[in-house]
């Protein structure tokens, strides 16, 4: 089991299959993330337009995951975010574009 997110450096935690993950928007996962889903205030300005697709959203969850448990494929990730819900989810997107903005 991973250790869990650490709000001091920025982290954000999800459940997926009934384990939380830690979600860290590092460099090198924002630049993964902005290389798959374009410049990252284009995305910061599609989710505060409410245009940010679910697609979006776990493209974005999978570049930041600290660590991925074997089996975890980008699939069931989408999968655990959808069963829990967009309620569940946008605290912890929140969270990530909080970070994007302020840079910590």
């Amino acid at each position: 089991m991973s250790a869990p997110a650490n709000p001091a450096r920025g982290e954000a935690a999800i459940r997926v299959a009934g384990e939380m993950l830690a979600l860290r928007p590092s460099f090198a996962a924002l630049v993964a993330a902005e290389q798959e889903l374009g410049p990252l205030f284009a995305l910061v300005e599609r989710a505060v337009a409410g245009r940010l697709t679910l697609g979006e959203i776990v493209a974005l969850f999978w570049h930041c995951l600290r660590e991925r448990p074997e089996g975890l494929t980008r699939e069931r990730l989408g999968e655990a975010v959808t069963a829990g819900g967009l309620a569940a989810a946008t605290p912890v997107l929140k969270l990530l574009l909080g970070q994007i903005l302020a840079g910590k």
